[in-house]
């Protein structure tokens, strides 16, 4: 008798991961790939405000590559994007808006954008005061990149050594932080230092 349990459950654990192996590539690509990517359009700047008790409201720039990068994401769902600024998209990534938005480029720039939303998104909600001051608080981003983030005593926040530059702008149920660099693995990061 105790044969044929140990066959049976055997066999259950068999099945489930044999589906699980199918239908996890399905979701990843569906996830990242799906119908619900949007249109790269030269247009569409990201212009948030926000609004600070002492200078009234104020304006800042997303960006083109930010704005993309954040509609990857369903506004509907909680998630937090460590969004680079533009400067670190140009410095660190080699995203120009002149060239990168071009038509003969639009795909290189959806992959490389794609790649570090994987990187730079939390699928849950991380304002920063849920960030202790001077601790570190470990995320895990979408593809599983580990993140680490402290809070400063000025309220910045610092992920994986990265800076922010801005913090706590709110579209749907997104959270974004703007960071003065790029958060990545080691082997993305490796794709675009200079070859000497």
């Amino acid at each position: 008798m105790g044969f044929w349990r140990k066959w049976r459950r055997g066999f259950c654990i068999r099945r489930l991961s044999a589906l699980l192996f199918i239908f996890a590539p399905l979701f990843c690509i569906q996830f990242f790939f799906g119908p619900g990517l949007p249109d790269l359009t030269r247009n569409s700047r990201g212009r948030i405000r926000i609004r600070t008790s002492e200078n009234g409201t104020r304006i800042t720039q997303i960006g083109d590559f930010g704005s993309l990068l954040i509609s990857m994401l369903p506004d509907d769902l909680a998630f937090t994007v460590f969004v680079p600024s533009e400067a670190a998209f140009e410095h660190v990534l080699k995203l120009t808006a002149k060239t990168s938005l071009m038509n003969d480029k639009m795909n290189a720039t959806h992959a490389i954008l794609s790649r570090a939303m994987a990187f730079c998104a939390v699928s849950q909600r991380v304002d920063s005061a849920a960030v202790p001051l001077l601790k570190e608080l470990l995320l895990e981003s979408v593809s599983g990149f580990r993140i680490s983030v402290s809070r400063a005593s000025n309220g910045a926040l610092v992920a994986n050594n990265v800076k922010s530059e801005l913090v706590d702008i709110r579209k749907g149920e997104i959270i974004v932080h703007i960071m003065d660099g790029v958060i990545m693995d080691a082997e993305f990061e490796q794709s675009f230092l200079p070859d000497n």
